[in-house]
């Protein structure tokens, strides 16, 4: 099982970026898939997730700035990200977790959000 996540970087308060997640190695449409994040100094957090139905959850935190979305077809699971600001400078890591079993972690991207 491999989860790669790609698309973070360097981006300014205000701005957006867009963090993607491919996934191989498991029946991707019926896993859910989340979003957690991790400060430096902090224990990792949840951002949000997605079921294998398309309903999302976020934390109060990136309600209204953050969005969610998967396609099946790609095996991909996405996070948009808007009006960033600089406390979501973390690493930002997709898991995939179906019903109980132990969920699987990507490497992890970074995003910094500075001027």
């Amino acid at each position: 099982v491999q989860l790669v996540e790609s698309g973070g970087g360097l981006v300014q308060p205000g701005g957006s970026l867009r963090l993607s997640c491919a996934a191989s190695g498991i029946i991707f449409r019926i896993y859910t898939m989340g979003w957690y994040r991790q400060a430096p100094g902090k224990q990792r957090e949840l951002v949000g997730t997605i079921g294998s139905g398309g309903s999302t959850n976020y934390a109060d935190s990136v309600k209204g700035r953050f969005s969610i979305s998967r396609d099946n077809a790609k095996n991909t699971v996405y996070l948009q990200m808007n009006s960033l600001k600089p406390e979501d400078t973390a690493v930002y890591y997709c898991n995939a977790r179906y019903k109980f079993d132990s969920p699987y972690w990507g490497q992890g991207t970074q995003v910094t959000v500075s001027f």
